[in-house]
Order: C-alpha cells, then sequence, then structure tokens
C-alpha cells in the first residue's frame, strides 16, 4: 500500500485509529490504566508500521494517560534510523526553518557528543521540539504554532521520508 509521506498524514491515520478505538481506550482507563497504556502501545506501533518507522506517545506526566482527546496530539516519538549520527543537509538549514516557520522559537545545537549531530528548537510557553538526524521527538502541541508544517518540512528534507514509502 503506498503512504502519503508526509507528517500531516501520519497524525491523521494515528488520529484516526484512536478515534476508532476510543470506546475500548476509555473503558480499559476506567478499569485497568495499565491497559489503556499498553493498547496506545499497540496502536501507534501498528501506525508506525505502516510508516515503516517507530512511533512512540509518551507521556511524561501520568495524568495525561487520562487525556484520550491529547493521544496523537503531544509528546510524540518518531525514530526514523536510531543509527544515523549526522543530518543530510547542513544543521544552520534546519534551524533557520524553524525560525521562519515556528513563532517564537529559539533553535540551538544539542546533543553534540561522540560525533553525533542534534538540534532543539524551544518555542515560548508551548514546548520543545528534538530533532536528531534519525528521530524527532515533539514535546508539544504538534496542532498549533506551525509545527505540523515545520515536521512536514522535516520528513521531506531531512529524513527524506518520501523516499522510504
Amino acid at each position: 500500500m503506498a503512504m502519503t509521506s508526509t507528517f500531516s498524514a501520519l497524525m491523521e491515520d494515528l488520529k484516526s485509529n484512536i478515534d476508532y478505538n476510543r470506546k475500548a481506550l476509555e473503558n480499559s482507563l476506567r478499569v485497568n490504566p495499565a491497559v489503556a497504556y499498553q493498547k496506545v502501545n499497540e496502536i501507534t506501533q501498528f501506525v508506525g508500521s505502516r510508516y515503516r518507522l517507530n512511533l512512540q506517545i509518551h507521556f511524561p506526566d501520568q495524568r495525561k494517560l487520562f487525556a484520550v482527546d491529547s493521544y496523537g496530539t503531544e509528546n510524540l516519538g518518531i525514530v526514523f534510523d536510531k543509527h544515523r549520527k549526522q543530518f543530510p543537509i547542513q544543521r544552520e538549514t534546519i534551524k533557520k526553518k524553524a525560525l521562519e516557520i515556528l513563532a517564537t522559537s529559539k533553535a540551538d545545537d544539542a546533543y553534540m557528543y561522540e560525533g553525533k549531530e542534534g538540534v532543539r528548537i524551544t518555542m515560548a510557553a508551548v514546548g520543545r521540539l528534538e530533532i536528531l538526524p534519525g528521530s524527532i521527538h515533539l514535546w508539544c502541541n504538534v496542532e498549533k504554532d506551525g509545527v505540523k508544517e515545520y515536521v512536514d518540512w522535516l520528513f521531506k528534507n531531512v529524513y527524506s521520508f518520501d523516499k522510504h514509502c
């Protein structure tokens, strides 16, 4: 099956699968939150496998597990290739594009050790994006402030995702 190769399409697919399983998730949360957590992980693994990547929803605050409406909109990890150490384009280009698209953002080099590269984008009072050559971690709401547009750009220009699908 050919998949549309954008972050936006991935998020739509994830939300669709979460919505399809919403009743089971909500029932599990009432009876046994650990089962709901396991089900969310199954859904993200299923969706990620369709795109040949590792997709994760993180719950840095365990209370977020009970906010089913936020599933797939924040605290996401997307791993394309965990062994990749260098970006295929200049880090400065990644940072410059973030400043163009993301309002009130700050872009810094991060995770620069053992020959690895990384960029941290911090958005005032909104959250951050941690961009590594083989993964991206979104500690913010992906539906606000241009985040989807920026990550769509990353999918195409950093992760060459359109060549993977």
